[in-house]
């Protein structure tokens, strides 16, 4: 099992995607607390907030998709993704591997 997860911080107005293998939450307190230290964009503020999380069978998948969300570079596409369960769909679909 792994993870492609979105996470927000209101104070940046901005999202962060990636992805981990197992443990989610503590993903993402690695985030709040700044554990990766210099090496991450995260580490500046401490209010990054789950917004969203895919759950795939393998880390490959979980990567394809975060290079997919992260190839749109676009706030409105991340908003959309959120929201609409269809385009959801779609990127797991897309990024499947045959």
């Amino acid at each position: 099992m792994a993870f492609t997860y979105i996470i927000y911080s209101k104070s940046l107005d901005s999202f962060y995607v990636g992805a981990c293998h197992n443990n989610l939450k503590q993903r993402i307190n690695n985030h709040v607390n700044g554990f990766y230290g210099g090496k991450s964009y995260t580490h500046v503020v401490n209010d990054w907030e789950l917004q969203f999380a895919f759950e795939t069978k393998d880390y490959g998948h979980a990567t394809r998709i975060e290079r997919k969300i992260k190839s749109m570079k676009s706030k409105v596409y991340i908003k959309n993704l959120i929201k609409y369960p269809e385009l959801q769909q779609k990127i797991v679909e897309e990024t499947k591997r045959i």
